[in-house]
């Protein structure tokens, strides 16, 4: 009398892992691109909204772009200085382009 193994319990446990596998990866690259999405989303409403008729979204959009110095959003905050008419904003605009000036300036000379 002989045994017979049968491996295809072994085969089918190791096509499970690899499918379980790849859908992880996929749903990793999906979750990647949606938030790569997001991000760029929420920098171009940010930079929109500098311009905006309401004044609590110019506030806003100060505070996001005075956490992300680029050379662009100098320009752009250049720009909102010679179109901004309350003094408060002003202000605030003037400190965040002196801020993001220096930051700059300081990367550069250390790169």
């Amino acid at each position: 009398m002989t045994v017979r193994i049968s491996y295809s319990d072994e085969n089918e446990r190791l096509g499970t892992i690899v499918k379980l596998a790849g859908v992880a990866l996929v749903g990793a690259a999906a979750a990647t691109a949606i938030g790569l999405f997001l991000a760029r989303d929420q920098m171009v409403r940010h930079q929109r909204d500098l311009f905006s008729p309401h004044p609590l979204r110019r506030l806003a959009a100060l505070g996001y772009l005075r956490s992300h110095p680029q050379v662009d959003s100098v320009m752009l905050l250049r720009d909102f200085l010679a179109w901004e008419e309350r003094p408060l904003l002003r202000k605030r605009a003037a400190s965040v382009l002196q801020q993001m000036e220096a930051s700059l300036a300081a990367a550069g000379d250390g790169a």
